[in-house]
């Protein structure tokens, strides 16, 4: 099964938190992991605010990003091409979505992602109808 994940899920790889459990249930029966080149940038963000906020220390800050960085290695990264440029507009034209999540369900439709795994609900919403099959990872 060809998993997509957008920046929210990726990062529960690397900071528990509620649905890093099931981030991690779901990679286990991928067969490949895709990811938007958006994702390391984003991610890189997410650890670098933790560690501001003292949530993260130093070490556990460059050990994550080291993870992340073998991570992104391994698996297959969307770039932004004019084919996911033109979906993405489409998405923002229909759905009130950030640019950067029309990026991510764009990325995934033209990858051809067989699951889109994201814990933004708007982000869900505007997937599934686009046609996605769509785990939101919601907060307990």
């Amino acid at each position: 099964m060809n998993v997509f994940l957008d920046s929210s899920a990726l990062a529960k790889r690397y900071v528990e938190e509620p649905g890093s459990d099931r981030v991690e249930q779901i990679l286990i029966s991928a067969s490949s992991l895709g990811v938007s080149v958006l994702c390391l940038p984003e991610v890189v963000s997410a650890l670098c605010r933790q560690r501001r906020e003292k949530r993260l220390s130093h070490p556990q800050y460059l050990k994550a990003r080291a993870a992340l960085l073998e991570e992104m290695a391994d698996s297959i990264v969307i770039n932004i091409t004019d084919r996911v440029v033109a979906r993405a507009t489409e998405l923002l034209e229909r759905w009130p979505l950030r640019s950067s999540d029309s990026l991510h369900v764009a990325s995934a439709a033209e990858w051809g992602a067989d699951l889109f795994v994201s814990a933004d609900d708007r982000q869900c919403t505007a997937a599934r109808a686009y046609g996605l099959k769509v785990e939101e990872l919601r907060e307990l």
